[in-house]
């Protein structure tokens, strides 16, 4: 299932990881990132991955004068209370990279057992037909696994090589993008999402 190929639509993210996944599985839709177009990012200051979703989509609907799809998502830690949650890109800093936050993870998870280190990967669309739909719509997405001790796997990207995906034994990172993109938060989420907007007519 795909979407229209004659409608342009702007995804809002900078990040390359993200655009790479969601172009894989919107493989035939006319999907531009939002780099393309000169947009200037908004600041995340929503305290759910809803919010932050919808604050990036209309951002990018308003600049571009385009529909917009905007993702937000994050790893969720159930022994450190939802941490990193909605700042997960951020965890260690403004600007800190995947390795900076995987470390600052597993510190926060050292002598942990293996038993109380169970999380999850969270992935929200959302479609903006324009910057002021006041109805966009919202799928979401979730990936159970748990943090392992120590990053294993080169595929991928942010926690993926700290997270134990257990019916493959291995980590995101471990799996080929082919299969990820079959268990990920993202992919589902984009399957529900295109769901929707066929539903919709769109």
């Amino acid at each position: 299932m795909t979407l229209a190929t004659h409608q342009t639509i702007v995804l809002a993210s900078g990040n390359q990881g993200k655009v790479k996944e969601i172009q894989a599985i919107l493989q035939n839709s006319a999907i531009r990132p939002q780099s393309e177009f000169g947009v200037i990012e908004c600041e995340e200051i929503g305290s759910t991955f809803v919010e932050n979703a919808i604050l990036k989509a209309r951002n990018a609907a308003l600049q571009c004068q385009l529909p917009a799809i905007a993702d937000d998502s994050g790893l969720v830690v159930d022994i450190l209370g939802g941490t990193p949650g909605v700042i997960s890109a951020r965890f260690a800093g403004v600007g800190a990279s995947d390795l900076d936050n995987n470390n600052k993870l597993l510190q926060a998870l050292n002598g942990i057992p293996d038993a109380q280190r169970s999380a999850r990967f969270i992935c929200v669309l959302v479609y903006l037909q324009h910057a002021n739909d006041p109805c966009p719509i919202i799928a979401q997405g979730s990936w159970e696994g748990r943090i392992v001790d120590r990053p294993a796997g080169d595929n991928g990207f942010g926690y993926d090589p700290v997270f134990w995906v257990v019916e493959h034994q291995c980590t995101s990172a471990q799996l080929p993008p082919t299969v990820k993109n079959t268990l990920s938060h993202r992919g589902q989420a984009l399957n529900s999402l295109t769901t929707l907007m066929k539903n919709r007519g769109l």
